[in-house]
């Protein structure tokens, strides 16, 4: 079982965001647990490491003045979020959360799942729908920053769940 999760195809078109046009996906096996996809979602995206918080201040400064909404002006929606990304819909399974800006509309699946093989499989896919250029532009910029972020939140959220599933130590 590995500690890094694995790039993966992404499934498109997808349902969370039939029509994006840029997506892709993390997969990582977990011990087998009952964990739903709102508890790993959770326990991924509900609080950032310094280094990532800084780096979406920094988003917010360079993005407010092309009137693009802050990850700040999230937490004003009254919706149920995860972090600051709000819950689009939720099951036992699946969870999606996103929102849309003038720029783009963004979508995050987190799927917990069994697979063929008898293995307990987090994914977490990002789904986009660019709808101008400034759309285009912006993910150019950040998709590797973007790869970053997510590979090392998934490979985190890998750690702690084996730390809490291994057995203790005699």
């Amino acid at each position: 079982m590995s500690a890094r999760p694995a790039t993966v195809k992404a499934h498109v078109p997808h349902p969370a965001l039939p029509g994006a046009d840029w997506a892709d996906c993390y997969e990582l096996q977990i011990p087998k647990l009952d964990i739903s996809a709102i508890a790993a979602a959770r326990a991924m995206l509900g609080r950032f490491p310094l280094w990532v918080r800084l780096l979406l201040r920094l988003r917010d400064a360079v993005t407010g003045p092309f009137g693009l909404r802050s990850t700040r002006s999230h937490q004003a929606d009254g919706l149920q979020k995860i972090g600051f990304f709000p819950i689009v819909s939720q099951s036992d399974n699946q969870i999606v959360l996103g929102f849309d800006d003038r720029h783009l509309d963004f979508r995050v699946v987190i799927d917990v799942r069994d697979d063929d093989e008898g293995r307990r499989l987090v994914d977490a896919t990002t789904l986009v729908r660019r709808k101008i250029l400034l759309g285009r532009i912006y993910i150019a910029v950040i998709a590797p920053f973007h790869r970053l972020i997510v590979a090392t939140m998934l490979a985190d959220f890998g750690k702690r769940i084996r730390v809490i599933s291994s057995p203790p130590s005699p």
